[in-house]
């Protein structure tokens, strides 16, 4: 059932953020996937403290959320700013 779920949020994601429903590689997208999956694993490890494999993912995670807003912000500064703005993740 979980999977079902996680399938219609991507597929809000990729329409939210990417040109189309099949927009999966836009960097826009990824962004955006990496940040619903970092919120996921964020809220599954305040419950469960001592999953560090979750902990490692997470980092890597956000890692690459990191490389990939750097790519944005030399790419297109107005596209980087909308994102952050829409995502939330700067204030």
């Amino acid at each position: 059932m979980t999977s079902n779920k996680n399938k219609e949020n991507k597929k809000k994601i990729f329409k939210n953020y990417g040109k189309s429903i099949f927009d999966t590689g836009s960097s826009q997208v990824q962004v955006a996937l990496f940040t619903f999956r970092i919120n996921h694993l964020s809220n599954h490890l305040k419950k469960n403290k001592k999953d560090f494999n979750t902990e490692r993912t997470l980092i890597k995670l956000v890692g690459k959320r990191k490389k990939l807003l750097k790519y944005i912000e030399k790419r297109d500064k107005n596209n980087y700013k909308d994102i952050i703005k829409h995502l939330g993740l700067r204030k």
